[in-house]
C-alpha cells in the first residue's frame, strides 16, 4: 500500500472550504470508487486552522497513475487554483508491522 499525506494550506479558510467542496460535489467519493483506492479522508489540525491534511491511499503505484491520469486530476487542479492552495507532499510505503505489533492496540 502507498499512503500519500497531502497538507493544503491556505488563508481565509480556504484549505477547508476546498475539501467541503471536494466533498459537497462528490468529487471526493468518486475518487474513493476509483480502482486501488484504499482510502480517501480530510482531517483538520487542531493546531493549524488553515490547514487541511489528506490521507490518500492506493493499493499500488498503478492505481495512483491511473488516477493521475484520470480527468478527475483536472477537476482537483481547478479547485486547487479556485482556493489558492499550496500543498506539502510525504510518501509512505506500507509493509508488516512486524515486531511493533505488541504496541498497536485494536
Amino acid at each position: 500500500m502507498i499512503t500519500v499525506n497531502l497538507y493544503y494550506t491556505g488563508k481565509n479558510g480556504s484549505a477547508r472550504a476546498f475539501a467541503a467542496e471536494m466533498e459537497s460535489t462528490g468529487i471526493a467519493n468518486e475518487i474513493r470508487n476509483e480502482p486501488g483506492n484504499l482510502r480517501y479522508q480530510y482531517f483538520s489540525p487542531l493546531n493549524d486552522p488553515e490547514t487541511v491534511l489528506l490521507i490518500d491511499s492506493w493499493t499500488d503505484q498503478a492505481a495512483i497513475d491511473s488516477h493521475h491520469a484520470s480527468p478527475m486530476m483536472q477537476k482537483i487542479m481547478e479547485l486547487r487554483e479556485k482556493y489558492d492552495l499550496h500543498m506539502i507532499a510525504e510518501r509512505f510505503v506500507s509493509e508488516e508491522v512486524g515486531s511493533d505489533e505488541i504496541f498497536i492496540r485494536k
